[in-house]
């Protein structure tokens, strides 16, 4: 990917690094120290090309000449002043950066971490936002911000000595044996979690979660939660270390605002919360056996679904399933609406085709949504079907349709999958 800045004043004019000597700079260049050299016998200096600038834009005097900057094979390209907008950095400081100059390709080569100069130079551009890429680890960008010598207040307060710590230990199994040991607990939780979420409903280990507690002094019986059902007790130890999971992570996070943002931090707070909420519901009302048929009640324990997604930290391929589907949300989105577009184009012509049958199942267009959506993605399950020629002819044209719309977004998302595929296993990196 190559990041770029142009002036939008300049016309044909271009800077670049060469073998002359300098042409419109002296010794009081606030760019430039009097008379530095980028390598022996004065190659590399800067010169200015002869092409005529704008007269409203002086760019010898704002320092705008492109510069290209080359990390292990990957070029960016960007404006001096960008990088002189921090002196005390590496690549802010003249005599710092000149170490990497390469005479004979015009360029800074430096042999760093390729993703990880992409926040660098936006941290340059941004005028001091640091943001890491989500596929670089902790530790990893670390270094390069100190090798890059952004400044000390910087670096600490992206850090912050312990509640990094505790991220890596959450977020980065391969930062310690302990991290590793964390993770490894956590997804056989995830897993005990799942399999008990299947496993109690099956026939055989239906119960009561009310128990017959305590005799009433005139004669009845108190009905309470039953805290040792095993289902219960397993669910209890696993919700015990979600909590403490997602607070260490969200005491530890560098941003409280990205940290709550993120779409796998809500799925891992919807996991949580359906357990404390069935507590409050059993608890709060009189009658246990109506808190526990009860329709919220039922919602509550529904939600515990989403605990599925937790195994996305574990896992690869769910990781490149879920970055996927949100690099493609745009394609979706147009098929989503094409979808619905043809179904109520193909509900209706299908209902008129259909009006003068006695038998005919399509006694609405709303009725035919069904019929229409079952229809395109050739699902077909033939609960709802036309049963005049003129109305199969419409479910033929529906077919045919529906295989091109589904067709059509698929293109771009297998693309966006073999790309981060690529990036995530490590035989390529994600191009723009």
């Amino acid at each position: 990917m190559i990041v770029g800045l142009q002036s939008s004043a300049m016309r044909k004019s271009e800077f670049s690094y060469n073998t002359d000597n300098y042409a419109s700079f002296d010794g009081n260049s606030p760019f430039f120290p009097s008379r530095s050299k980028y390598d022996d016998g004065g190659a590399g200096d800067v010169a200015l090309q002869e092409d005529e600038l704008c007269e409203s834009h002086d760019c010898a005097l704002v320092g705008c000449q492109r510069i290209i900057i080359n990390v292990s094979g990957q070029k960016y390209e960007t404006q001096l002043r960008t990088l002189n907008r921090y002196p005390e950095t590496l690549l802010g400081d003249p005599l710092k950066r000149k170490q990497f100059w390469d005479s004979r390709r015009n360029e800074f080569f430096i042999d760093r971490h390729r993703p990880s100069f992409q926040a660098i130079l936006y941290f340059y551009q941004s005028g001091g936002r640091l943001r890491r890429p989500i596929e670089v680890p902790e530790d990893i960008f670390v270094e390069e911000l100190e090798f890059y010598q952004l400044s000390e207040d910087v670096i600490l307060e992206y850090k912050g000595a312990r509640r990094r710590k505790i991220w890596l230990f959450c977020e980065e199994p391969d930062s310690s044996r302990a991290a590793k040991l964390f993770a490894i607990v956590s997804v056989i939780c995830i897993l005990i979690s799942i399999v008990s979420f299947c496993v109690e409903t099956l026939p055989q280990f239906e119960r009561d979660l009310c128990q017959n507690s305590t005799v009433l002094e005139n004669g009845g019986v108190e009905i309470e939660v039953n805290f040792n059902d095993v289902f219960f007790v397993l669910e209890a130890i696993c919700v015990s270390w979600f909590t403490a999971e997602f607070v260490m992570r969200l005491v530890s996070c560098p941003s409280k605002m990205t940290f709550c943002k993120n779409i796998m931090n809500i799925f891992d707070l919807l996991a949580i919360l359906p357990f404390f909420v069935s507590l409050v519901l059993l608890s709060s009302k009189n009658d246990c056996d109506a808190a526990n048929t009860g329709s919220s009640f039922i919602i509550v324990r529904v939600l515990r679904v989403f605990r599925v997604f937790k195994l996305s930290k574990h896992s690869q391929g769910l990781r490149i399933l879920g970055l996927t589907i949100k690099s493609s949300l745009r394609e979706l989105g147009m098929f989503f609406f094409f979808l619905v577009v043809a179904m109520v184009i193909f509900s209706s012509a299908a209902y008129y085709a259909e009006v003068g049958e006695p038998d005919s199942q399509l006694t609405s267009i709303p009725g035919g949504f069904w019929w229409a959506i079952v229809t395109m993605t050739t699902v077909g399950y033939g609960d709802v079907t036309p049963v005049g020629v003129w109305g199969k002819i419409v479910g033929a044209f529906c077919v045919v349709a529906g295989v091109l719309t589904i067709a059509l977004p698929v293109p771009v998302v297998v693309a966006n999958f073999n790309n981060f595929y690529k990036h995530e296993s490590g035989h390529g990196y994600i191009s723009s």
